[in-house]
């Protein structure tokens, strides 16, 4: 669907099922300090069957976007993710992005390439006009991939998502589609 210099991109789909469970169960101490405490149904390929299943409808529906990104020489193994949910039309034309990338290949470029190309997607394609993302003050990965594509910090939110069982506060920072 999408591609950029070093990473081709897809919708979730249900072919993909097998490549999320691995990419979830490689990457569980990488994303751990990252993610709410997860069910042990996340790392079953059953659980990944029924979200690539729902996900397509989701996706058709224009509910949710939720994209995989394979490196260019691999398109077995996911080395990403980026996710749009939350999806408000109407006068909002908004929605709230997520990612997460494999961590063989952080600081590497591969996330900014993978947020900028869906993101573009997210404008171009579904007509959005503003992409919301959050992360954590610690976060520094975040903050830098997000500030590289243009994302302002719109404010602060304390005690705004429970990570790794706790109450953890974020930088609120948004992207306006500068087209519309």
């Amino acid at each position: 669907m999408l591609e950029t210099t070093h990473t081709r991109i897809d919708i979730l789909r249900p072919q993909y099922a097998d490549a999320l469970l691995n990419y979830y169960q490689r990457n569980q101490t990488h994303l751990a300090p990252w993610e709410p405490l997860r069910n042990p149904d996340y790392y079953t390929r059953e659980f990944w069957q029924q979200v690539t299943e729902k996900n397509v409808l989701a996706f058709e529906l224009g509910e949710e976007y939720r994209f995989v990104a394979f490196h260019k020489n691999n398109s077995r193994q996911v080395i990403g993710v980026c996710n749009f949910t939350g999806v408000i039309r109407g006068a909002f034309q908004a929605c709230l992005m997520g990612y997460s990338l494999d961590h063989q290949h952080l600081n590497q470029g591969y996330m900014t390439e993978i947020v900028h190309a869906t993101s573009q997607y997210m404008f171009e394609q579904v007509g959005l006009h503003r992409i919301m993302s959050n992360y954590m003050p610690n976060n520094c990965a975040s903050e830098r991939v997000l500030q590289k594509l243009g994302f302002e910090r719109e404010g602060y939110a304390k005690r705004y998502l429970k990570i790794a069982g706790q109450w953890e506060d974020h930088v609120l920072t948004a992207k306006i589609n500068d087209v519309d």
